[in-house]
């Protein structure tokens, strides 16, 4: 006989399929050693997003003079910034475990723990076994054996959202999402930023026109090194030398007060002794899955960063849906992660669902182009939006491939098209629907209308 019926460990996307289960009359644990609300509360997608609302606060102020507006920036309260989001996302994640601790047929386990065998678990000090088992153990940051890297006081992404002070200088190692979404926010609060990135744009998983309309972007707030490969850290005084070099073996030495590593992030699988459990995982540490979320061991789902299908919340609460159908309601329900947006909160913001140029040229796949320049409509000229394009890619027959935006409110703006994918409408479906004047939205319009199939 199991112990419980249903044990999840991970307490991000994860706790709602505990608290399915226990509504469902299920006897069920939920392990979670940190705050509840995973990676993307407490370590990610909500405390950056209340940093860089600040950021374009301030940027705000610094533009205002191209709309005739006298305004003066007389400083920025970093603390204040960052004791404001600590106080409401912690409060969220404080609450959560109090209704959690009160649930019925629900027990909160804040400590760590790993397989002892198939679907028994160490908690507490005993051997518990589950009936049916859900992995939700989330990701961490990547921190890889650079010379030096581990004699410094370097910062992750954590760290970097709750520092209270600005620094005078930063060097960010990697030029991915995390990396850019952060030299946004420092730049703006006043910080100079240096980029390294062993790719030759940053953002280097988007779409080509897109990242390298970034890259110019960013250059012209930062200092960009694409192209190039840190290959040592060493203590300069009171600050830190990076030394970095190309593929032809050129060397240079960026300095900053502070550094962060921004290099992407890895699964917890390593923590968990899957292998005991008789659960599989792939060559980078995923564990695997099928199209309804099991593994290889009998009755053990997993879901979110730990099982790779896509590395973003929207993603995991997707995941959890199917979760929960298949674990509690014991349905058999296939995940569809077909047209996955992602998003990236840069000023201008980046957006993207579905196939880049690369993939279909990598592919053999015959389409065409629509592309469509903000300025050039009525409310891109009203905000004096000199940047920023959407993009869409479609087959001869008119299917949806992918599509791309850079610019102003480009993640709202992205959702028609990954509407558009998920329910089968085409390019002429799009381009023919009425769009309201003068929105932002004519910009979208426009693009579809100018694929020439």
């Amino acid at each position: 006989m199991a112990d419980i019926d249903v044990l999840v460990i991970g307490g991000g996307t994860g706790n709602n399929v505990a608290a399915a289960a226990a509504d469902a009359g299920l006897e069920t644990a939920l392990v979670e050693p940190g705050p509840l609300g995973g990676t993307c509360l407490n370590r990610g997608c909500n405390p950056s997003k209340m940093l860089i609302q600040a950021a374009n606060a301030v940027n705000h102020v610094r533009d205002a003079e191209q709309f005739h507006v006298g305004a003066t920036l007389e400083g920025v309260d970093h603390a204040a910034v960052v004791d404001e989001m600590d106080d409401l996302l912690g409060g969220i994640a404080g609450d959560m475990e109090t209704r959690y601790r009160e649930r019925e047929h629900l027990t909160l386990f804040k400590e760590r723990t790993k397989f002892l065998d198939e679907r028994t678990v160490e908690l507490g000090g005993e051997a518990v076994t589950a009936e049916k088992v859900v992995v939700a153990a989330g990701s961490r940051p990547i921190v890889p054996p650079i010379d030096g890297l581990e004699d410094a006081e370097y910062l992750t992404s954590q760290d970097a959202l709750y520092l209270r002070e600005t620094p005078e200088s930063l060097v960010i190692l990697g030029g991915g999402y995390i990396a850019v979404e952060l030299g946004y926010f420092f730049e703006a609060m006043g910080t100079d930023v240096t980029i390294v990135e062993m790719m030759d744009s940053l953002i280097p998983r988007e779409d080509g026109d897109i990242a390298e309309a970034f890259t110019e972007i960013a250059a012209d707030r930062h200092d960009v090194y694409t192209g190039h490969r840190v290959t040592a850290v060493e203590e300069a005084g009171e600050e830190y030398a990076v030394r970095a070099e190309t593929e032809t073996g050129d060397e240079t030495t960026v300095e900053g007060d502070e550094i962060l590593v921004a290099l992407g992030r890895r699964p917890n699988s390593d923590t968990l002794n899957l292998e005991t459990a008789g659960i599989e995982i792939d060559d980078r540490g995923f564990i695997e899955t099928n199209e309804y979320l099991e593994t290889t061991a009998e009755n053990v789902w997993a879901q979110g960063d730990i099982a790779g299908n896509a590395l973003f919340k929207h993603s995991g609460d997707y995941e959890t849906q199917h979760t929960v159908a298949n674990v509690v309601h014991e349905e058999s329900q296939a995940i569809d992660l077909s047209a996955m947006p992602h998003t990236i909160f840069t000023e201008p913001q980046i957006a993207g669902v579905g196939a880049t140029e690369a993939d279909l040229n990598d592919e053999g796949a015959e389409y065409a182009v629509g592309r469509a320049e903000y300025a050039d409509s009525a409310m891109g000229r009203a905000k004096k939006l000199d940047h920023g394009f959407v993009k869409v890619l479609a087959a001869p027959d008119g299917e949806i491939l992918g599509a791309h935006a850079l610019g102003y409110e480009a993640s709202t703006l992205l959702h028609e098209a990954v509407l558009a994918m998920r329910t089968g409408a085409t390019v002429d479906d799009v381009a023919g629907a009425i769009h309201a004047h003068p929105t932002l939205s004519k910009v979208v319009e426009a693009a579809f209308n100018d694929v020439d199939r």
